[in-house]
């Protein structure tokens, strides 16, 4: 990195991957502004968490070389394969159109450099199905145009990026007057802004220089102290829905037809070789279906807008609570304590679906009879939980994560690690806990730390209560067939070795170390459930229970068997009674029944 000279006649890669860098710094400051005014398509604030999602991929993926055109093919494809929201996807096309425009030359001139912006303006409104101005579109063709206006009168970079950012300035003041939705919140479009604030760093890098213009040891997010009067409109679907397509020959305009009966707000980007697709609907499960004939599907993202709304303006704590899939809460428990949950994966070979998202419990149990490949799960990546963690520090004061049994799953490594690097660059206060069970037992531990919080206890007050409330949750589950839960190696084989060859069915606990363990067995699945009803009976015995839920694998009549128990000895109705997840499923088979119970 050099400091600037008097007049830039042509770019070099390294000067575009630095401005970009100074450019993305700009974005990371302002992110919770982004998402504050956040009202198009769908008040659902997270922009700003997206564009920064977008350039932090684009940051980590690549390493700057001198050749322009290299290195803008490298930025372009980075951004496809990292960008997040509508506003992070379209931003991705215009520069996979940059890119793709630009003669394979070490360095470009202005007159290059302008023409090949304004052809990449057409990739950009050719992604999207209902391209509407007043949006980051508006800007970007305004920039764009100016700058091709302006090349025949300046040879100098650094004045012609000046003088092209004040017009971006101007065309972002005016989109508040192009679309209804801004000027009733008296906001200037969110993703316009990102953008402009991205040129804004780029114009500093070269007139300020590289050390004023990249100061990155700590990501400082600037508060939102802008006042915003935030119209409260019908999110008309709740999902947004993204995914990343790789295969030969890709049609993006095919596949906008394929799912655009599924929702609105669609933008489908990419090369031939490589698409993103964003919507928003109601059913994303169809959607992905509709996609998977076209290539692989590399990449699944599924928010939940209606969440999001609703803790951007009804928020019931300033202290986020998130968990995994594995907690199997249902719908109305989540929404009703706003409990964000990351999804765990599950795959058929290599077909894979988001836990409770792309795939739901009935349609896992139909592909699990017919498939000819075994169904597994896998943890949710790293990066996925630093997303979460990324757009909730923007809302909340502090988060606390609880997760399945780190003896189980690596996904509380994963949510740790994912943590560390928001909290590096935020300050932000988060806490991971390892819950030491799954399913029902790792779900009443989320619940009793929700209704704690609801109460208005503190952040320190819950993580007090994690060990005692740990110990007082007791999970049981009656098997039908150890064979899936042996192939996963949730239990140890030599344990099941006896058990599998009589045929026994067996009763498996959760133990104090959060490890599956044969305790019980029994010839048929009758005598199992009494002898797990014994054991229930003599947890419980002179204890009080706090609440308990059934969770099953395609096995309801065993479930209602185990509410009718718990009910007449507990004198209480079961909290939830509800599906495993498939993340769990694809690991202890069909048939399974669990009981899991929290005491007082």
């Amino acid at each position: 990195m050099t400091e600037p000279v008097q007049k830039i006649k042509e770019l070099d890669g390294k000067q575009l991957y630095y401005s970009f860098l100074a450019g993305a710094q700009r974005i990371f400051e302002h992110q919770k502004l982004l998402n504050k005014i956040n009202v198009f398509p769908v008040a659902d604030a997270d922009t700003g968490t997206n564009l920064a999602s977008t350039m932090r991929s684009i940051m980590d993926a690549i390493i700057p070389t001198d050749n322009l055109k290299q290195t803008a093919v490298a930025l372009a494809d980075a951004a496809l394969v990292g960008a997040r929201g509508n506003s992070g996807i379209i931003f991705a096309q215009f520069l996979y159109g940059f890119s793709n425009e630009i003669k394979s030359n070490a360095t470009i001139d202005i007159q290059s450099f302008a023409e090949s912006m304004k052809k990449a303006v057409a990739y950009a409104y050719d992604a999207i199905a209902n391209p509407v101005e007043g949006t980051i579109l508006t800007v970007i063709k305004a920039w764009a145009d100016y700058i091709y206006l302006l090349k025949d009168q300046y040879d100098d970079f650094i004045k012609l990026l000046v003088a092209a950012y004040g017009k971006a300035l101007e065309s972002l003041a005016a989109t508040t007057k192009k679309l209804e939705v801004l000027a009733r919140a008296h906001v200037v479009d969110a993703g316009a802004k990102g953008f402009v604030y991205w040129l804004e760093g780029i114009k500093d890098f070269f007139t300020l220089g590289a050390e004023k213009s990249l100061r990155r040891s700590v990501e400082v997010v600037a508060d939102a102290d802008e006042a915003v009067d935030m119209p409260h409109d019908v999110i008309t679907f709740r999902f947004c829905t993204e995914a990343l397509i790789n295969g030969q020959d890709l049609d993006k305009h095919k596949m906008r037809n394929y799912i655009q009966h599924c929702g609105d707000s669609i933008v489908v980007a990419g090369s031939p070789q490589k698409v993103r697709v964003h919507i928003h609907t109601d059913f994303p499960a169809e959607v992905f279906s509709q996609l998977q004939q076209f290539g692989s599907i590399t990449y699944q993202k599924v928010d939940d807008m209606v969440m999001q709304n609703e803790i951007q303006f009804n928020r019931i704590s300033d202290i986020a609570l998130v968990t995994d899939s594995s907690c199997d809460l249902p719908k109305d428990i989540i929404d009703k304590y706003q409990i964000h949950v990351v999804p765990l994966s599950v795959h058929f070979g290599e077909t894979y679906f988001l836990d409770r998202l792309t795939i739901n419990p009935p349609q896992f149990y139909a592909m699990q009879e017919k498939s000819e490949v075994n169904a597994s799960s896998a943890q949710p990546a790293s990066k996925e939980f630093q997303n979460k963690y990324e757009y909730l520090a923007t809302h909340y004061k502090s988060i606390i994560g609880i997760h399945i049994s780190q003896a189980l799953s690596g996904t509380c490594s994963s949510s740790e690690k994912g943590s560390k690097d928001v909290i590096s660059r935020t300050g932000s206060r988060i806490d991971v806990v390892n819950s030491k069970t799954l399913t029902g037992g790792l779900g009443l531990i989320v619940l009793r730390a929700a209704r704690a919080l609801q109460d208005g206890a503190t952040h320190e007050e819950v993580m007090r209560k994690m060990e005692e409330w740990r110990d007082k949750a007791k999970v049981r589950v009656s098997v039908v067939t150890l064979k899936y839960i042996v192939r996963s190696g949730r239990v140890s084989p030599l344990k099941s070795f006896v058990a599998k060859m009589l045929d026994l069915k067996p009763v498996i606990e959760i133990d104090r170390e959060g490890k599956a363990n044969l305790f019980s067995k029994s010839f048929t699945e009758k005598g199992g459930r009494k002898k797990l009803m014994k054991n229930i009976t003599e947890i419980t015995k002179g204890k009080k229970v706090w609440e308990y839920a059934i969770t099953h694998a395609n096995n309801a009549p065993a479930a209602q068997w185990y509410a009718e128990q718990m009910e007449n000895l507990t004198g209480k109705k079961p909290v939830f009674i509800d599906h495993a997840s498939p993340a769990i499923a694809a690991n202890v088979g069909p048939g399974i029944a669990c009981i899991s119970l929290m005491l007082e």
